[in-house]
């Protein structure tokens, strides 16, 4: 078994810069409610037509760039994401064309907030056995356009984004690898993050329209409860199959949804707060685009380093959640 390391990283966040002033003047909530609840100060949101592959693209190329690779040279493309340009095609066909990766299959993956962990995990399976050599994958979300901005409860939480990285073999240690993946779900709990219509059970209507069940629906405190569960539960998982401890982790990702869920679950792991990389309050939660970018940003500053030992872990719709540890 071929292993699979990073090569390079990319991230794009929209121009557009939106405070947590621009709420007080639409919904009931003020900048401290919102900053204490959640961490979050300002968020990025697109402009009127921009899509999924407008952010996707960019931070593609950041990544080919950076692995020093062409996009001829990727033979798959895997997009975590559950906003692509249109139903139909994939966005991974759209992104495939947009970069000129001709030589590459494309596909996506509707995992929600985790989908850039899933991603992750189904590209190096298919990398393992040597069938294909150079991935990108993609963890990216336009959520912005499926809120409802008279719900309080989601409106404030939410941003755009897209993140990238490029995968390659490796030789090892000094090449970095991905050490291991968990990926689970639990379709039972479905309704606790969901989008009612818009897909084949209720189709795009005027009645759909009226009834405003195009807008993310969710139920934060159940979330809330569970996303600590299930992250914990996962980075235990890989940690504990790797004989690796906490303290041996030199930089832990988690999903960037809400301070608070981040703070008890590192808690928990037992992960000190200055190993935890943070950018909620920069971005709010651009779901499966969270850790990517977060990831980008740490390497591009100079946070995390070559060999340096780093976790990701997430949760989402689905419900849906995982963890990845790798040596970058």
């Amino acid at each position: 078994m071929k292993k699979v390391a990073i090569k390079g990283t990319g991230s794009c966040a929209p121009e557009r810069v939106v405070p947590n002033s621009y709420f007080e003047k639409i919904i009931d909530t003020s900048d401290e409610w919102i900053t204490t609840r959640t961490g979050i100060k300002e968020r990025r949101i697109v402009e009127k037509g921009q899509a999924l592959s407008d952010l996707a693209i960019p931070a593609s190329e950041s990544a080919l760039k950076a692995a020093g690779i062409s996009p001829e040279e990727l033979d798959l493309i895997v997009i975590g994401t559950s906003t692509a340009d249109m139903l139909s095609p994939s966005a991974g066909c759209i992104i495939q064309h947009r970069l000129g990766a001709k030589n590459a299959v494309a596909f996506d993956i509707n995992a929600a907030c985790p989908g850039f962990i899933y991603g992750l995990a189904v590209a190096q399976k298919f990398m393992q056995d040597g069938s294909y050599s150079k991935a990108l994958v993609v963890g990216g979300e336009i959520v912005s356009n499926r809120l409802d901005y008279k719900d309080r409860s989601t409106c404030i939480l939410f941003g755009d984004g897209a993140g990238a990285v490029i995968l390659g073999h490796s030789n090892g240690k000094d090449d970095g690898e991905i050490l291991a993946t968990d990926i689970q779900s639990d379709g039972d709990l479905w309704q606790l993050i969901h989008v009612p219509a818009g897909g084949s059970r209720r189709p795009p209507s005027h009645e759909a329209l009226q009834e405003g069940l195009q807008y993310l629906k969710m139920q934060g405190n159940d979330v809330f409860k569970h996303a600590i569960r299930t992250m914990v539960g996962s980075a235990n998982k890989i940690m504990a199959q790797q004989g690796i401890t906490s303290d041996e982790i030199d930089w832990f990702i988690p999903h960037q949804a809400n301070i608070r869920i981040m703070e008890v679950v590192a808690e928990r792991l037992g992960i000190p707060s200055e190993k935890v990389i943070v950018t909620v309050h920069k971005y709010g939660n651009t779901s499966a685009a969270s850790i990517p970018v977060a990831f980008d940003e740490a390497v591009r500053s100079g946070q995390i380093r070559k060999g340096d030992l780093v976790l990701v872990n997430s949760f989402g719709a689905g419900l849906t959640w995982g963890a990845a540890l790798f040596r970058y």
